[in-house]
């Protein structure tokens, strides 16, 4: 495989189907932190490549899929141990945006989004915990899933902040996204749950006032038309009256005390070479105090609540999915930072209460991609994915 677009850690990797199924035939990547047995993920970094060893387990995710008949072609890069929503890798190079060659292709599961839209694989696998997969998804214009938290096995995967950290995966077909969960939720809750259909819109004000003028215009024509699928009423209204701001300062603390704790014991250890931003974001993470995740913590159990009554098993959240298109290449220092905090107002919202999102392209912007994001209530997994599969076949 030639690697134009410098998507792939290991593009020689593969792993042949062990069965038939739904995915006989087609090709998948995953981000270079799942277990493959025998092999060693490298999370972007270096220095965690030469302290870790071979896994002696593969993720049971990709186990599923290569029993449906998927073979897997290659692992793909990340930002390094995930922590960042922009795909810059100052170690081994951002990948090139399909959609928008200019433009960061976002992260941290930038590699996969990348192998997806210049349709290197059929689908890939990435990992969300702050956004990961739905930002670069909405980059290189291609759909993405985030899943409920922990309704997808996570097992076999380098942890950033376990009690927000999913499996997701993306697709430049929404059917082939539809097949892909069926196999990863096989047997998952929500098939047990009431069989209410989906007919409520709700529009989250606080999250259109994030977006840029010329974005939230460009969506206009795929809201028009979500309003007026069959059976479905729709409402604006307040979802974070403490502000999205609020929101996304909670979202850091409490990520980042999770994100110290699961590797500050190997950063003072082995004093990894950073890049800058992400030297600078374990850092600021290392000074959180339990008390300040605490408190941010009765915030975050406040939304989660607030969130599964407002949609419960019948409600779709619609917001953009990011503020605007994909910044430059060549950003960095504090508009790197700005740009985060930005998006993070956006992509907390489904972070901090744990729920799922999809995320539609939904046309570009001056020639670079912009998405639109529907957010269900909790384990309404498989009901979203076909929800979005129908609407899409639709318009």
């Amino acid at each position: 495989m030639i690697d134009t677009y410098n998507a792939f850690v290991q593009p020689e990797l593969e792993l042949p189907p062990v069965g038939e199924g739904p995915l006989g035939g087609l090709t998948f990547a995953v981000k270079d932190v799942f277990a493959i047995k025998g092999y060693t993920s490298g999370a972007g970094n270096p220095d965690w490549l030469r302290t870790h060893s071979p896994w002696e387990k593969t993720a049971s995710s990709i186990g599923k899929l290569l029993a449906s008949g998927a073979r897997l072609t290659g692992t793909t890069h990340t930002d390094e141990l995930m922590y960042s929503i922009n795909g810059q890798n100052e170690h081994y190079g951002t990948p090139v945006n399909p959609k928008a060659p200019d433009r960061i292709p976002g992260g941290s599961s930038s590699g996969s989004a990348v192998a997806v839209a210049a349709g290197a694989v059929d689908f890939a696998l990435g990992t969300d915990t702050g956004g990961s997969v739905r930002v670069p998804a909405a980059y290189c214009g291609i759909y993405g899933f985030r899943p409920t938290h922990d309704f997808v096995s996570i097992d076999g995967v380098i942890p950033l902040a376990p009690s927000y950290d999913t499996v997701g995966w993306m697709a430049r077909d929404i059917s082939l996204l539809r097949q892909v969960g069926e196999v990863l939720l096989a047997g998952a809750a929500d098939e047990e749950t009431p069989r209410q259909d989906l007919r409520r819109l709700i529009f989250a004000e606080e999250a259109w006032e994030k977006a840029e003028p010329s974005c939230r215009k460009a969506l206009e024509s795929v809201c028009i038309q979500l309003v007026q699928t069959e059976g479905m009423t729709q409402e604006w209204r307040s979802v974070a009256p403490e502000g999205l701001e609020a929101w996304s300062h909670a979202f850091r603390t409490t990520q980042g005390r999770e994100i110290w704790q699961t590797h500050g014991e190997w950063i003072v250890q082995e004093k990894p070479v950073f890049g800058e931003s992400i030297g600078a974001r374990f850092a600021s993470a290392s000074a959180i105090t339990v008390a300040e995740a605490e408190r941010d913590g009765a915030l975050r159990e406040i939304i989660r609540k607030r969130l599964s009554e407002l949609l419960g098993d019948d409600g779709l959240l619609i917001i953009p999915t990011i503020p605007g298109t994909a910044p430059s290449r060549t950003i960095h220092g504090p508009a790197v930072e700005e740009r985060r905090f930005r998006t993070m107002q956006l992509s907390c919202i489904a972070g901090l209460s744990g729920l799922p999102q999809v995320t539609i392209p939904a046309g570009e912007v001056d020639g670079a991609p912009i998405a639109l994001s529907v957010i269900a209530g909790a384990k309404q997994d498989l009901k979203l994915l076909r929800w979005a599969e129908r609407f899409e076949k639709g318009r």
